[in-house]
């Protein structure tokens, strides 16, 4: 079953704060959960399905919707990392194409800066990999390093050009009044940062976040009726990646697999998008991915985010226009959600005016949980303007 066409994100919000030590986790999946109903014209009575993750406190989704006052006829706690509220938005779809449900809320939060879990925490700890990664000091920044080590040695490609990922975000996070990071960087300001794990310099690092954000949901009839304009979902894929045992090529990601089932689905190609949200954890996320996705060959991300492709309005390819993970907000240290609600901005013609990309009529969205060099999942959104 396709869900082409058969759900529309009708409502979206992003907690303002980046740094909410007065606020509980409940308290900003709330403050997102009303924001995200009242941007669609829709009330907490409205909603008969709820999804979230593991960031969810309590007993999860139990917690949450029992907190909220909600009466579901379906729930789903999905877990991905990163990519968890991507996939989130594509099982919401299905189940409202299969009559389970007609408005589902996808919700978010974190406080990683103060005082709720850190980057690789004690879910990653207790996995059944942790005596033999954790043992040798394989934390987050590693782990991408080795990814990226490995593509410049496979491929040739440099820190500047992972840096022109940094400066294009930076570009774009100026113009937003509530990133994290607002000030524009150069290369030679990304390279001489200090070192994190070679070769990722601190400015190829995302930032650590509080926050959170929400997604509505809706069934076609529902957005039908609705004062605002909706956007409708036209495909979506998700994959996973393993270590194969130690044999695992860090060259790609799960997007090699996500992107082509959201593409099939959606009946659209890489030439027909005109605007990209990319998760990026590190810069090497986004190069890796665009790659994946099929944006340019294997190997040529290097060269094919140079000489401003990536910076909105004009550029060829814009992409996380709210400056993203790198710069804007990467909260509970899962960026999937706020790469939904900037892709949903361009599409609506809501995004922050220098950067919004002139008749934005494609949209993707792309999740990475997980870490790039061992395991992790991939899941891709196709949104449009319209159907």
């Amino acid at each position: 079953m396709s869900i082409r066409g058969r759900a529309f994100i009708a409502g979206i919000h992003e907690h303002p704060g980046r740094h909410l030590p007065d606020e509980s986790l409940m308290e900003i999946h709330a403050r997102c959960c009303v924001g995200a109903l009242a941007d669609a014209g829709l009330s907490m009575g409205d909603v008969d399905a709820f999804v979230s993750a593991g960031d969810a406190p309590g007993f999860g989704t139990l917690s949450m919707l029992d907190y909220l006052g909600i009466r579901a006829s379906w729930i789903d706690s999905t877990e991905m990392g990163g990519s968890s509220y991507l996939a989130h938005v594509n099982h919401a779809a299905a189940a409202i194409a299969a009559g389970k449900c007609r408005v589902a809320l996808v919700s978010l939060a974190g406080k990683p800066r103060t005082g709720g879990a850190q980057p690789g925490g004690s879910a990653r700890a207790s996995g059944p990999e942790s005596g033999f990664e954790s043992l040798w000091g394989a934390g987050v920044p590693a782990n991408y390093a080795m990814a990226a080590r490995r593509h410049m040695h496979e491929f040739g490609t440099t820190s500047e050009q992972l840096a022109e990922i940094k400066v294009a975000a930076s570009v774009h996070a100026q113009h937003n009044p509530h990133a994290f990071l607002r000030d524009v960087v150069t290369v030679d300001e990304v390279l001489e940062s200090p070192m994190i794990a070679d070769p990722l310099h601190r400015l190829d690092c995302c930032v650590i976040t509080d926050g959170g954000g929400a997604v509505v949901v809706v069934h076609p009839e529902v957005a039908a009726d609705l004062d605002r304009h909706c956007v409708p979902i036209l495909g979506a894929g998700e994959a996973n990646k393993g270590t194969a045992n130690g044999r695992i090529d860090l060259t790609h990601t799960g997007a090699v697999w996500s992107g082509p089932a959201a593409f099939a689905e959606a009946g659209v190609t890489p030439a027909d998008i005109d605007y990209v949200s990319i998760y990026d954890s590190f810069t090497i996320t986004v190069l890796q991915t665009l790659e994946d996705l099929g944006f340019c060959e294997k190997g040529k991300g290097g060269e094919f985010v140079l000489d401003g492709r990536l910076q909105a309005p004009h550029g060829g390819l814009p992409f996380n226009t709210d400056g993203g993970g790198l710069c804007n907000n990467h909260p509970g240290n899962r960026g999937g959600m706020t790469k939904i609600l900037e892709a949903v901005r361009q599409l609506r013609g809501e995004a922050n005016a220098p950067v919004q990309v002139p008749d934005c009529e494609l949209a993707l969205a792309h999740g990475t949980g997980g870490s790039l060099s061992a395991r992790m999942g991939s899941a891709t959104l196709i949104l449009g303007r319209s159907l």
